[in-house]
């Protein structure tokens, strides 16, 4: 029988709400000959809670799902975090060494400290190592603190970690060609990368937007929606500002939806306050209310802030399924070609609320142009987010990598521990 091992530091337990990569590709890989097991944290690091799962939730699903100890921490960019991430790899380290060998070790990067011991593992242990490349550590950071000493001291560990990382796989996936090529080019083993987007199941959503169907919306509202974090990353201020001169050339109508919660939420809401600007401030909400949410709106906003390490994210693929047009802001190349090759929106200057403000007219003021952009939004999730279609390619690689019983027989002939 095979044995996949998927280590994924940040990810949803099967009891939360969420639309996981790696949960959904362990289910897709367990059958009668694969026995696939997900490790991850126990502490959560959406809601800074511990996780606790019952017996009946385990049995219910069909891989083996491990948490492994992790103390919390109150901020996401703190000293304590790291901290948290070190004693997550180390109690890590101790948990593989007394696990069978797998034949692959799938590794979700970041963290850092996980993915550089899987790596240390894997190579130790002539396990085949893949990674996926979720996001760019220490580039994500880069923004938030300044580029002093203190941040150089910081950031130089992190990218000669990153680097082992990337330099140790095998194989390379990445959510974005972004996070791909950046592994890529300190990798001497593969000739290239793969680039599978985050996506989600159209079918499940499409399930989950009439289960969660919104029937209160005013006829005579137009809504901007925004999902996702409320931080650092994320320029809602550009949204509300656009939205202020509309407002002053007595333009009304226009409600602006945001979904989700993080560390600036209050400061955001206050903002908006201020502004005078209709906005609804919904918080974090499960999956299939977001969902029944944001098929009811009209255009989605993607305001990414001026330096940012973002490329294809999470969003990107809601506001597709949901067959809005969009209004991005965001300065990844990767995502501005998407917007510009399938006519689904427009690209915006950065931090520029003048900009947004015309376009949203445009679009606010043209219903035919926000279905002709809308039909083209669904059209790029069904061609490049479905998960059914484009995790088979996720499935391919981890099948070519693992390996066969008669190479592991070899191995274990010539000394290779088990």
């Amino acid at each position: 029988m095979r044995d996949i091992l998927i280590i994924a530091h940040f990810t949803q337990a099967p009891n939360e709400k969420g639309n996981g990569r790696f949960h959904y590709l362990a289910e897709k890989l367990s059958d009668a000959n694969t026995k696939v097991e997900l490790v991850t944290t126990d502490f959560s690091h959406r809601t800074k809670k511990s996780r606790q799962l019952t017996k009946e939730e385990l049995i219910a699903i069909p891989y083996t799902f491990t948490m492994i100890s992790e103390p919390p921490y109150e901020k996401n960019v703190s000293l304590n975090r790291f901290y948290s991430h070190y004693i997550f790899g180390r109690n890590l380290k101790n948990y593989l060494q007394h696990r069978k060998r797998p034949d692959v070790i799938y590794c979700s990067v970041p963290s850092l400290d996980a993915a550089k011991v899987a790596a240390e593992y894997a190579r130790a242990n002539h396990v085949k190592f893949i990674i996926d490349v979720q996001d760019l550590w220490p580039e994500a950071f880069e923004m938030i603190f300044d580029k002093g000493l203190l941040s150089k001291a910081i950031y130089y560990p992190m990218k000669k970690k990153a680097d082992f990382i990337y330099a140790a796989a095998d194989a390379i996936i990445g959510v974005s060609d972004t996070y791909s090529s950046r592994a890529l080019r300190v990798n001497e083993k593969c000739d290239t990368a793969h680039i599978v987007f985050l996506g989600t199941d159209l079918e499940h959503f499409d399930k989950l937007a009439q289960e969660f169907k919104v029937l209160s919306k005013p006829d005579e509202e137009l809504w901007v929606a925004y999902i996702g974090t409320l931080g650092h990353s994320y320029d809602i201020k550009v949204v509300i500002d656009a939205l202020k001169l509309l407002k002053d050339r007595g333009i009304s109508g226009i409600r602006f939806i945001v979904m989700g919660d993080g560390p600036l939420k209050e400061t955001f809401e206050t903002y908006a306050e201020e502004k005078g600007v209709e906005t609804d401030f919904r918080g974090r909400l499960d999956y299939g209310q977001m969902v029944g949410i944001l098929n009811e709106c009209d255009i989605a906003v993607n305001p990414i802030t001026r330096g940012a390490a973002q490329s294809i994210i999470n969003k990107h693929s809601d506001y597709a399924a949901a067959g809005l047009p969009v209004l991005n802001t965001q300065e990844s190349m990767e995502y501005r070609y998407l917007v510009e090759k399938y006519d689904m929106g427009f690209n915006c200057n950065n931090n520029d609320p003048q900009d947004l403000a015309v376009k949203l007219i445009q679009l606010s003021t043209n219903e035919l142009l926000r279905r002709s952009m809308g039909k083209n939004s669904r059209r790029l999730a069904e061609e490049r987010f479905d998960r059914r279609i484009i995790y088979e390619e996720l499935v391919d690689i981890i099948n070519l990598h693992c390996r066969q019983p008669e190479n592991q027989q070899t191995l274990l002939e010539q000394g290779d521990n088990p």
